[in-house]
């Protein structure tokens, strides 16, 4: 993902890509490769949550051991360490959620 998105971004297109990225290595990756123009947003939402928000039954038929190598069930999870924006999956509203990512790019000058 991170070269399409450096693809794009040379083309002039703006990438918003939302994306489980389980390890810091790979997100660090891809961080050097776009420069300034990565921008990490973890949403912090506990995987009780994830498994009652979740309509398709994954985390369900990973418990069960009919998928494997699940994020947070049988492949680890490693937390970003200082994330550009935090955003509480919990009880943060959707809206309240993009206010947040609007704000941090006003703030940053990469919006008007």
């Amino acid at each position: 993902m991170g070269e399409v998105t450096k693809l794009f971004l040379d083309s002039g297109i703006i990438v918003l890509a939302a994306l489980i990225s389980p390890f810091e290595q790979d997100r660090s990756t891809v961080r050097t490769l776009l420069g300034a123009d990565f921008i990490e947003v973890f949403v912090d939402t506990p995987l009780a949550v994830c498994e009652r928000r979740d309509p398709k039954g994954l985390y369900s038929k990973a418990r069960k051991g009919e998928i494997t190598n699940f994020t947070g069930i049988d492949s680890p999870y490693e937390r970003p360490v200082a994330p550009d924006i935090l955003i509480g999956g919990t009880p943060q509203s959707p809206e309240s959620s993009a206010d947040s990512v609007i704000a941090y790019l006003r703030e940053s000058g990469r919006l008007n």
